[in-house]
């Protein structure tokens, strides 16, 4: 056991007993899922004459899950392949004992940054659908750019992402190399750990802005609902509006997204959060929250593409008709 409690710091083999078929399997899951996301939304893209800012910012959530898995699985992977750990494959620049390799510093950079950029997506989704049903007016007479606002977000965010996930290359936090030898993440417990429990912090603060934009969307849904639908509406509204029904998809599908990405990173930030106040060097329990942290950008696609499929969006509306018929006299169709 080493001095500060990480076992497989300075490891240069990887720990025994380990298989590379969840790793391998994990990945194909993801690839193929990402995929068809993509090729899902590139057909909903090709059936209208414009892409609307939700489509075009769940694309670019789906593009940023794939990024990820192309960059870090098959790192993890070669690992495997060769029976050596991440520092090991390439090591630090003076060979010091006990350092990351530069493989881990740049391996836990892209752990950090493709875990907190599809959240940032995630939270500009999440407000563009409560912008659409809660402000309309607003939304339509003061954003007439969004698509163009939509395609700008995604090197923004990317961009802020890039900079706050690289501060411990500047010395800000430190990174280590957890077990077996195929992980590298940023300190959780013990020495310099302010930056573990920021990140976490932060990770935890969009995750509760993007439930609140969910709940105000889902009220103001609710209001829609309960308003009688008027007939005047067809030449008052914009000829761009979409249906009641529509709406209630993308918000659908969002809070399956935003429940899906608050279980897998919870485990992050409690641990972030226990490592801070308690020398806790449970390995196995960091490797599962950096695991549950991976696995979003796998799940994520095949939630969408669940989702698209015709059986399920026709039982969710006729879950609505129903609920509506009975909560009203005059039936109301969302």
């Amino acid at each position: 056991m080493e001095a500060d409690g990480y076992r497989c710091r300075s490891s240069r083999a990887l720990e025994g007993g380990q298989s590379a078929l969840p790793s391998a399997l994990l990945f194909s899951a993801g690839l193929l899922g990402n995929l068809l996301a993509l090729y899902l939304l590139g057909r909903q893209r090709l059936r209208r004459r414009r892409a609307s800012a939700f489509y075009l910012l769940v694309s670019g959530l789906a593009a940023t899950d794939l990024l990820g898995k192309c960059l870090l699985s098959p790192v993890v992977l070669a690992a495997y392949a060769r029976n050596r750990s991440l520092s090991a494959l390439w090591p630090a620049a003076g060979g010091a004992a006990g350092e990351p390799g530069r493989l881990c510093q740049l391996f836990a950079f892209l752990m950090a940054f493709f875990g907190l950029a599809p959240t940032l997506l995630l939270l500009a989704t999440a407000l563009e659908c409560w912008l659409s049903l809660g402000h309309p007016y607003f939304y339509r007479r003061h954003l007439p750019r969004r698509r163009a606002a939509a395609l700008l977000l995604g090197p923004a965010a990317a961009a802020l992402c890039a900079l706050f996930c690289a501060l411990p290359l500047l010395g800000v936090g430190a990174t280590v190399q957890y077990c077996p030898g195929t992980w590298c993440f940023m300190r959780m417990a013990g020495g310099p750990r302010g930056y573990s429990v920021l990140y976490a912090s932060l990770l935890g603060a969009l995750g509760l802005a993007i439930g609140l934009c969910n709940l105000a969307s889902m009220r103001s849904l609710y209001r829609m609902a309960r308003r009688p639908h008027r007939r005047s509406c067809a030449s008052a509204c914009p000829a761009d509006a979409p249906p009641r029904m529509e709406e209630l998809d993308h918000l659908v599908l969002l809070a399956l997204m935003t429940v899906l990405f608050a279980v897998c990173s919870l485990p992050l930030v409690v641990r972030a959060y226990v490592g801070a106040f308690a020398a806790d060097f449970n390995e196995n329990a960091d490797l599962t929250a950096l695991r549950f942290l991976s696995v979003n950008s796998i799940v994520d696609p095949w939630i969408f593409i669940i989702f698209r499929t015709s059986g399920f969006r026709k039982v969710l509306h006729r879950v609505c008709r129903r609920l509506n018929s009975k909560k009203a006299a005059p039936p109301q169709l969302l």
